[in-house]
């Protein structure tokens, strides 16, 4: 089964029309995106999207041999003109199945937004789903008796689905994800294809004729990835990003709680707020055991809080204690947590924080405290296969 790309943006294309934004602004030539619309073996058109019959010729393709056109959100905008050699676009009710005289059987599948996802099936036995813009799969069974070869949906609109999918066994490390619906809320360029990698997707231009169910190479997830940045950067949000798609995480808080203090707990509400339901917290600093356990992906927010409680528990702020065993005692700890990261089979994406760019700490204790985050972030990020640093939102690759 192939299947070609008419399209991969979002309804509205990439560039949207009048829009000022910059990815709007870059998008341009082949960064460009018409709306979606997916052509199955030169038989089958899912979402018609006008300049369906152009796209089509530019990919090399013809839709003069479509049989079924199915459509999967509703379109709003001004009514388009039927190419004459189409069949009428409808839309199945949800659970029913179509065998087309080409000998794809299509089944409709219920969304939980407005939409229908469509499961096809070729006769050589490979399948595809296909999600509509902005939606994720209703009533998926806990395992699915066997998964998809390729996912084609809105991946950084709603990651959430690929969790779904993940969770009920629909997507495993051999399915392929490609992402469309792509809108100007997406990052462009090399950020978007570092972001979908995280997903273990990708994007492709317009035009793209793919096999469906061949060998492909699977996108380079990092096991191991260290996020830093300064106050306020955006460097949680784009640790959480990268964990999205996954349908269990253990979310790790080294800041536990602080009894009347109604700011750090208003930080910790956002915190929580952003995260996925499915996600579960643990508020502890004994990380070498969580790396040294097996279990899901691990989320680490963050290290300078980490180093901040060991500290407290070893007396390294005071000059006294710090002379007395504190500083040996601290090295040993943070070397303990290297090693667990070193030797960990989690996934783990930890959080920590740039100290020693801003203003020199006006006292002895805050210098330390700045000196031992720095050597911990270095050794740590030694250890990992991705090292990320976050400024005014935008992520730098410093590694990976």
């Amino acid at each position: 089964m192939e299947l070609t790309l008419l399209g991969t943006g979002a309804p509205d294309g990439l560039p949207r029309p009048d829009c000022p934004c910059a990815v709007c602004a870059s998008s341009r030539g082949a960064r460009a995106r018409a709306a979606t619309a997916l052509l199955v073996d030169d038989a089958l058109l899912l979402d018609l999207t006008p300049g369906a019959v152009f796209a089509a010729a530019r990919a090399g393709r013809s839709l003069g041999g479509v049989r079924q056109v199915l459509l999967t959100h509703p379109h709003d905008g001004p009514a388009m003109e039927l190419p004459a050699s189409l069949p009428a676009a409808g839309r199945v009710p949800d659970g029913q199945e179509l065998t087309l005289i080409s000998g794809h059987r299509v089944r409709a599948m219920a969304m939980d937004a407005p939409g229908t996802g469509y499961e096809v099936s070729s006769q050589e036995g490979e399948r595809l789903l296909y999600l509509p813009p902005g939606a994720s799969p209703a009533g998926l069974p806990d395992r699915v008796a066997e998964p998809y070869d390729m996912v084609v949906c809105d991946v950084t609109g709603r990651p959430d689905a690929v969790a779904r999918l993940r969770a009920a066994g629909a997507v495993t490390a051999a399915t392929e994800i490609v992402a469309v619906h792509l809108d100007h809320d997406a990052p462009p360029g090399a950020e978007l294809d570092r972001r979908l990698a995280a997903a273990g997707a990708r994007a492709v231009p317009d035009g793209t004729t793919l096999p469906v169910g061949a060998y492909h190479a699977v996108p380079d997830v990092p096991r191991r990835t260290l996020v830093t940045g300064g106050a306020r950067s955006g460097k949680s949000v784009e640790a959480e990003q990268r964990l999205e798609t996954y349908p269990e995480v253990v979310y790790v808080a080294t800041g536990g709680r602080r009894e009347g203090d109604t700011e750090w707990e208003a930080r910790i509400g956002l915190h929580r707020e952003r995260r996925p339901a499915a996600w579960r917290t643990e508020e502890t600093c004994e990380l070498a055991g969580l790396l040294e356990e097996d279990g899901p992906p691990l989320l680490i927010d963050c290290l300078s809080l980490w180093l901040t409680d060991a500290m407290d528990r070893l007396d390294a702020w005071d000059d006294s204690g710090w002379t007395d065993g504190g500083q040996d005692k601290l090295r040993e700890r943070v070397a303990e947590l290297v090693r667990a990261v070193r030797g960990t089979r989690r996934t783990v994406v930890a959080v920590t924080n740039e100290a020693g760019s801003g203003v020199v700490p006006a006292t002895a204790s805050g210098r330390r405290f700045r000196d031992e985050l720095g050597r911990l972030n270095a050794a740590f990020a030694a250890e990992c296969e991705e090292v990320l640093l976050v400024v005014a939102g935008r992520s730098l690759v410093l590694r990976g």
